[in-house]
């Protein structure tokens, strides 16, 4: 992984940081703490290894060429308002910047993270490439609409991280890439056939049938973010520990076995029932995370 923090000095005196200056979060520390989460949470199956890291001392640059300076952000963000929009990042720029499609194609990287500031205008996860598909975002097209960037052999996935927030949030965006990719891994299977329908099912959307839910939704919430609800249903949930071979074993849970509302807690604990099995089943592997880690290994 190539890991690119945009950490602007904006207190020229001191030479601190946007983010020490705000009292946000050292964003190595994140993602090391992200990197082991991982490593945990998959069994072992996803093991993030950073091979190199760039701070800038720039704000990222927006998508029509606008770039914050120290004065103005800051007074954006003390007014809670004023921000510039457009406000997506010009990814063209950016990548290009680091020599990201160059280091994909020689195998030096296989991945890139961005770490930077609230309205950096990074999507949460984007991916690039031949075939690239929608990853919780617009996929970036091989060479893109504007041709600034090299001809790309290989898919790989852009994660965008705000340092002003804490790692159940990186957890987080990691989880919509999951669904993303893995929706598109069972695009084309159908009713019991879709094993993943099966795994994000939830009381409110399947009565009675609840497995282990989705990033937003655990096995009882009954609205977006519910990860603290003490309401007792029935889930499967622990069957998927054992996959490929699922029993049907059902038991009661409440909020309190993922965390009583904490959201890393939670991503945690569904990351985990993620199968992460040898073999194929129905032509697709038992190990997801497989998919996830790579998404050129989606046909």
């Amino acid at each position: 992984m190539l890991s690119v923090a945009h950490a602007p000095i904006v207190d020229p005196r001191s030479g601190r940081t946007l983010a020490q200056v705000m009292g946000w979060y050292d964003w190595r520390r994140q993602e090391a703490a992200f990197v082991s989460d991982v490593a945990l949470a998959s069994h072992g199956r996803l093991r993030f290894d950073v091979v190199d890291r760039v701070e800038i001392d720039e704000f990222a640059p927006l998508v029509d060429g606008f770039r914050y300076d120290a004065q103005g952000y800051l007074g954006c963000w003390q007014r809670r308002s004023g921000f510039h929009t457009p406000e997506g990042v010009d990814y063209h720029a950016l990548l290009a910047d680091v020599r990201a499609v160059e280091r994909v194609n020689s195998g030096e990287i296989d991945e890139v993270w961005l770490f930077g500031f609230p309205y950096a205008g990074y999507y949460e996860s984007m991916m690039v490439g031949p075939g690239a598909f929608w990853c919780n975002a617009p996929p970036l097209p091989d060479g893109g609409a504007r041709l600034t960037l090299p001809r790309c052999g290989r898919r790989f996935v852009v994660m965008g991280f705000s340092y002003e927030r804490e790692v159940g949030c990186m957890l987080e965006n990691l989880g919509h890439r999951a669904e993303s990719i893995m929706s598109h891994v069972y695009r084309d299977h159908r009713g019991g056939n879709n094993v993943w329908d099966h795994f994000t099912r939830y009381e409110l959307l399947t009565p009675g049938r609840a497995s282990c839910g989705n990033v937003h939704f655990a096995p009882n919430s009954t609205h977006d973010y519910d990860w603290g609800n003490s309401l007792e249903i029935l889930s499967d949930c622990d069957d998927w520990l054992a996959f490929p071979t699922l029993a049907g074993r059902r038991r009661s849970v409440t909020c309190a076995d993922w965390g009583s509302g904490d959201m890393r807690a939670h991503h945690l604990w569904w990351f985990e029932r993620m199968p992460h099995a040898e073999g194929e089943t129905d032509e697709i592997l038992n190990n997801w995370w497989s998919y996830i880690g790579d998404p050129n290994t989606v046909t």
